[in-house]
């Protein structure tokens, strides 16, 4: 046994002997993740080797700054792990520039918008209801307090609609317009953002934390040709450790805003020293194994697999009376409303959860209902596929759904009763559902 592997079992066996109340809690949340369906589509199930990297001794390294110009000693090490996790960041997207610092994906958006506007710059993006980011211009986030703020929407059809993209852009010029969004469940249209960009002479920042994987693996179409930057989380379809990463392609070397410094440099500097300061080095490290991963053939067949379950699961969701959000899903992600059956996104996420099935509740589009309650559903095919589940295996999982639901009898916006019978013949159901497609690395 290696050194390494040696460490991280006693490392695992001190913990069981000086903490077990701490370690019983951590062996809890392990078998609730075994056991129960995730259908969320804001997570995924990192690999044990990304996990490893997350716990190691790189956590120990304390510097500032990026390899070859730290502002420690000790560097060596940590300055090799991360040009090789920029390296594989850039060659998986096909960019020219990356950036593995950011702590999130919030925080990378944070980072380029401080980087390249000016306090009371107008932001032009998706409305938070319609399907956008806090960090996209609500005024819940200090996106929306420090800029001024635009919010684009999405026509009766649920899509998109570039030409009100473009009206808005032309009518108050804004600075910088961002596109991709967290619950919208078409493609994004990012060749037509930079048109409207080009038009109005402004920066386009593209957020893809939701489709990352799907981008790499050529199943979505990327931004990186077409946003002067492009950013993602790492954990969301990555399958990689909680974080962020900031990419740039062919602007990579163009000016910066007002500086002799290209935008590269800009963003640079946007995260060190602006908006960050310690590097958690040990996630970039999970990041570069995660990132490993994504040129491989199995990286392919598993994000075809989460956009061909998604297709599936809602076509199975929509055949059995559920009211989807645009109809249906170019991507990961199914939205229901499920408000049109007079339910609420609480009531339901919890009632799911009782029965050992994940989602998450969402405002949607003219939601009456605030952000703790709302009246969507958002659910997401990341886990089921990287468990094995093919598109022939969705109609059970909307069956499961379908059950959970009509066992509901709602009493008022958050309180409700769930037929016990039901609840737990589903949950028999799902135990050997997770049985049968156990989470790859998990099952033991």
């Amino acid at each position: 046994m290696t050194r390494l592997a040696e460490f991280h079992r006693r490392a695992t066996e001190e913990l069981s002997a000086e903490d077990p109340d701490l370690f019983l809690l951590l062996e809890r949340e392990m078998s609730r993740q075994r056991s129960t369906l995730a259908m969320v589509a804001a997570c995924s199930t990192a690999p044990p080797s990304v996990l490893a990297c997350a716990g190691s001794a790189l956590a120990n390294v304390t510097t500032e700054g990026y390899p070859g110009g730290r502002f420690h000693a000790g560097c060596d090490v940590v300055d090799a792990v991360e040009r090789l996790a920029v390296t594989r960041a850039r060659e998986a997207f096909g960019a020219s520039y990356a950036n593995v610092q950011p702590h999130s994906g919030s925080s990378a958006n944070l980072a380029v918008l401080f980087s390249l506007l000016r306090p009371g710059d107008t932001v032009l993006g998706m409305d938070l209801d319609a399907g956008g980011h806090l960090t996209h211009g609500s005024p819940a986030s200090v996106v929306g307090r420090y800029f001024t703020a635009v919010g684009y929407g999405v026509g009766p059809d649920g899509h998109v609609n570039l030409h009100e993209v473009a009206e808005l852009a032309r009518r108050h010029r804004p600075k910088m317009i961002i596109c991709g969004a967290s619950s919208y469940p078409r493609v994004v249209d990012f060749a037509g953002f930079r048109r409207i960009a080009d038009e109005v002479g402004c920066w386009l920042m593209a957020d893809i934390s939701h489709v990352a994987g799907l981008v790499v693996a050529g199943e979505h179409p990327s931004p990186v040709p077409h946003a002067h930057v492009t950013t993602t989380s790492t954990y969301k379809q990555l399958y990689g450790p909680r974080g962020g990463l900031i990419l740039s392609g062919p602007d990579a070397d163009r000016p910066g805003p007002g500086t002799n410094a290209t935008l590269a440099g800009t963003l640079q500097r946007a995260v060190f020293p602006r908006a960050q300061g310690t590097p958690d080095l040990a996630a970039v490290a999970a990041k570069a194994r995660a990132f490993a991963a994504l040129a491989t053939p199995g990286f392919r067949a598993l994000a075809r697999r989460v956009r061909l379950d998604a297709a599936a699961l809602a076509v199975e969701l929509q055949d059995r009376g559920q009211n989807l959000i645009t109809g249906g899903t170019d991507n990961h992600l199914v939205m229901i409303d499920v408000g049109a059956k007079g339910y609420t996104g609480v009531v339901i996420e919890q009632a799911l959860e009782e029965c050992g099935i994940i989602v998450n509740k969402n405002r949607i589009v003219g939601d009456r209902k605030s952000a703790r309650v709302t009246s969507g559903i958002r659910l997401g095919t990341n886990t089921l596929a990287l468990r094995g589940m093919e598109p022939a295996d969705m109609a059970v999982c909307a069956e499961l759904y379908c059950q959970a639901v009509g066992a509901v009898d709602q009493l008022d916006d958050v309180n409700y009763r769930l037929d016990p019978v039901t609840r737990d013949e589903i949950r028999v159901t799902v135990n050997g559902l997770c049985e049968t497609f156990p989470l790859p690395g998990y099952d033991y």
